[in-house]
């Protein structure tokens, strides 16, 4: 019989060689060697540059340490992330999954620390950590979007253009969170497998966590899986869940936003989502007192006039469409004067 190993560090790799010492020098200098039993499960997806050779050393080298290593090696065609993870899960025998992107750095604590947190947590949770960019400078927005969300807005947050409100280099979950949602969404490039895994947990009743530490260095280059795919299909994603796990269940609505992203999100919406529309509202006076006409493309005219009103004279819920921390405070601070309840008086679709 298999020795079932409390947590497999999950590791996709395709032409990952440049990254491989200090990924997994990181991982030697986990507190948790030595205390929790662990192993580390590697899908090598048809690599051409020294990973295959690089990931033999490293065998040895955890192998010295106590630390099983193992490694399937797809031989054919590159098949993608969601592949490549779902393989690195099949030849693992952890309770518990710890996700680990080639490029990422593991600070010492990683392990342990969110270990600790999960074993507090229902096996529903996917328990995810602060991070820190490198280089310093790149996606300041996004980092602190993500490092300075509240453990409410974990849960809440989960339909802006960000993704994932905890990402996905740090999670950190029980397998029966994997097992649950069958896997990650196979595609070559293209699909957001992280998201498409993300939404459907939520759906079936998962949570979010966080420990509000920074344990991961993330980073940043123009090689980046996230870079090939396409901002219409993370847009359709994030729309068809908003649709389905709110909309649906308000009456009548009103657009915070009448800009351009505000009049594309009208337009996304289904027939039936714009007749619940009561207004777009905004602080723009060359805005406010006119309305917005919606060309429809299919009968080629102009119909659904919409009302553009200021935001004080709105009535929730809103669906916000102004991307957060981009005019110097300004939009947070009219929020903050409506004493609204997220979730319930309004959703974030920045």
């Amino acid at each position: 019989m298999q020795h079932q190993k409390q947590v497999s560090i999950i590791v996709p790799i395709y032409n990952g060689a440049r990254w491989i010492k200090p990924c997994f020098e990181s991982v030697l200098k986990q507190t948790a060697i030595g205390v929790i039993d662990l192993e580390i499960c590697v899908c090598d997806d048809c690599s051409t540059d020294d990973t295959p050779k690089l990931l033999n050393d490293w065998k040895n080298t955890f192998e010295n340490f106590g630390v099983s290593f193992k490694v399937f090696r797809n031989n054919d065609e590159t098949r993608g992330v969601g592949y490549s993870k779902n393989k690195a899960v099949s030849i693992s025998s952890g309770t518990f999954l710890c996700f680990q992107d080639i490029d990422d750095v593991m600070l010492p604590d990683r392990i342990m620390k969110q270990y600790e947190r999960a074993l507090l947590e229902p096996f529903n949770t996917i328990v995810g950590c602060k991070f820190k960019r490198e280089p310093y400078s790149s996606t300041a927005r996004y980092t602190r979007w993500a490092n300075s969300l509240t453990q409410l807005q974990l849960n809440l947050q989960v339909f802006t253009s960000h993704g994932p409100t905890v990402i996905m280099p740090t999670w950190f979950c029980h397998r029966m969170v994997f097992q649950r949602n069958g896997g990650f969404f196979e595609t070559r490039k293209g699909c957001p497998e992280d998201l498409v895994f993300f939404n459907k947990h939520l759906d079936l009743g998962g949570r979010i966590c966080r420990v509000d530490e920074v344990l991961l260095i993330y980073t940043f280059h123009p090689n980046q899986t996230t870079f090939s795919i396409d901002e219409e299909t993370i847009w359709n994603l994030r729309l068809e869940r908003l649709e389905k796990v709110i909309l649906a269940n308000w009456p009548k609505f009103t657009i915070w936003n009448a800009g351009k992203q505000g009049r594309k999100f009208y337009n996304s919406l289904s027939n039936e989502n714009r007749e619940k529309v009561l207004a777009f509202c905004d602080v723009d006076l060359n805005k406010i007192g006119k309305k917005y006409t919606a060309f429809d493309a299919i009968e080629r005219k102009f119909k659904h006039e919409v009302d553009i009103i200021h935001f004080r004279n709105a009535i929730p819920p809103f669906v916000i469409c102004i991307k957060i921390d981009l005019t110097e405070g300004v939009f947070e601070k009219n929020l903050k004067t409506l004493n609204l309840k997220e979730g319930t008086d309004y959703v974030m679709f920045s």
